[in-house]
């Protein structure tokens, strides 16, 4: 089993997402910068680490907390994610990886893109709706 974790960064009523590049999944569509755990870390410490490797945006343990898990079967592996929401982080936001990242936008909470990753906008209305946990794919 994969685990990630997608961070869920909310300013003005916008949410931050990233055009997937180059990947080798759901290339071109919108997701949430997010990435696998490296090992011995929690979601937190992974999503802290993959927001300033892709984003240049510094968040901190006490401002960044969870709220959904999806549990994802994929046709030859199995994910859980972790969504991690904060409203506080520092740095000037850039996208620190283009061979994976064509860009990184604002999008109104009620105007998504119609080209999102499929489980994201999932976990994204379950978020809205107050569910913490999902499953997708099964």
């Amino acid at each position: 089993m994969y685990i990630a974790a997608y961070l869920v960064l909310i300013k003005d009523g916008k949410i931050l997402l990233s055009k997937r590049k180059d990947t080798g999944y759901q290339d071109g569509n919108f997701s949430l910068v997010s990435g696998h755990f490296d090992g011995a870390e929690t979601a937190k410490q992974c999503i802290i680490r993959e927001a300033k490797e892709e984003a240049n945006i510094k968040l901190t343990l006490d401002a960044t907390n969870e709220v959904h898990v999806l549990h994802q079967l994929c046709p030859d592996k199995e994910y859980m994610g972790v969504f991690l929401k904060t409203d506080y982080w520092s740095g000037t936001i850039e996208n620190l990886k283009p061979d994976k990242c064509d860009e990184l936008t604002w999008f109104d909470l009620d105007n998504l893109p119609s080209n999102m990753v499929p489980e994201i906008s999932s976990a994204l209305e379950n978020i809205k709706n107050g569910i913490f946990y999902s499953e997708f794919g099964w």
